[in-house]
């Protein structure tokens, strides 16, 4: 279950649901035990994967690459620059350049065929239902999966 809170916007005034994160930050602890229960690696295996895993995908990106991760999508770096650009292309060298972003791109999907073939995003590929967010369950971890039952998740 995800939640909204009702925000009204300061520019138009009208009013709009904002997703609102609740709890703290699932760690890369919770996300091992969980590959390793649905899967036949270790959850030291999998930690130890995941820790990896960013440092390698940034070697990657540094030589220019984009990294495209099946079933979750493409990362990459882009340089940005608090400048407001130079007058001539000449001009233009890497001291312009005093930061580095990492852009994520979640894999598209597509469902069906012929005029009612969808693409849709692989992340948000979820059913997902929506609850107004009260505050009242705030620091309320969300429950966790198990206890029979189907899995939230595929």
């Amino acid at each position: 279950m995800a939640f909204y809170k009702k925000t009204k916007m300061k520019v138009n005034g009208k009013w709009y649901p904002k997703s609102v994160l609740v709890g703290s930050a699932i760690t890369t602890e919770q996300v091992a035990k969980r590959l390793a229960a649905e899967s036949t690696v270790s959850p030291a295996d999998v930690r130890a994967v995941l820790t990896a895993l960013g440092g390698v995908m940034g070697d990657y990106m540094a030589q220019g690459r984009s990294v495209k991760l099946d079933g979750i999508g493409s990362f990459y770096f882009t340089a940005s620059t608090n400048k407001n650009g130079v007058a001539t292309e000449k001009e233009v060298t890497a001291k312009l350049i005093n930061g580095v972003r990492v852009r994520f791109i979640p894999e598209t999907r597509f469902r069906g065929s012929g005029k009612g073939r969808v693409s849709t995003r692989s992340l948000s590929d979820v059913d997902i239902d929506w609850e107004e967010w009260k505050g009242e369950e705030k620091g309320v971890e969300p429950k966790k999966p198990g206890g029979g039952g189907e899995q939230p998740h595929p």
